[in-house]
């Protein structure tokens, strides 16, 4: 795992405010709009995209902080009415750490993040040539996860599914030990 730099230690502070304000309904990321707490709307997704695709970290991985504080985000709202573009965009961050952690290349987070690239267009489509601890840290994280939407599920479903199956092999040997 590559250090943090400052502008993506900003930006995760950044994403903070904005899961402060999807929480409480108040704050700085809700002034001027009626904003109900637990709720993320268009406009909170779209702070997360501007946070994350701001012009010192566009070129940038997305780090381990941001995802932490989008997974924090994705707790955080229990309604929606976004149209699905934070989980589009908390897909899209995920694939983009977990690329650049193991090595592969990745667009600009304008290009990778934004929703009219689909994320089959530049990230791996199988988990093969993925850095293992990469994949069972986002594979641990969406254990905890509450809420998972249909773009996160299928990228982690094709990434982490490949770091799975040497752990499928000891499946029977930890359903022995349950039952005993």
């Amino acid at each position: 795992m590559r250090c943090i730099r400052p502008a993506a230690r900003t930006a995760a502070h950044a994403l903070t405010i904005v899961r402060d304000g999807v929480i409480t309904g108040e704050g700085p990321t809700t002034k001027g709009r009626i904003h109900f707490s637990r709720s993320l709307d268009a406009d909170d997704a779209a702070w997360c995209a501007r946070i994350l695709t701001a012009a010192a970290v566009e070129h940038q991985p997305v780090s381990r902080a941001e995802i932490e504080a989008l997974f924090a985000i994705n707790e955080a709202a229990a309604e929606r009415s976004d149209g699905g573009r934070f989980d589009d965009l908390l897909a899209k961050a995920i694939a983009h750490h977990a690329a650049s952690e193991s090595g592969l290349p990745v667009p600009p987070r304008t290009v990778a993040l934004s929703p009219d690239t689909n994320i089959d267009r530049w990230a791996p489509t199988q988990g093969t040539k993925m850095d293992t601890k990469v994949l069972e840290w986002i594979a641990g994280r969406m254990r905890g996860q509450r809420r998972t939407g249909r773009a996160l599920a299928a990228m982690v479903a094709t990434l982490v599914g490949a770091t799975a199956l040497p752990l499928a092999a000891q499946l029977p040997n930890v359903l022995d030990i349950g039952m005993m």
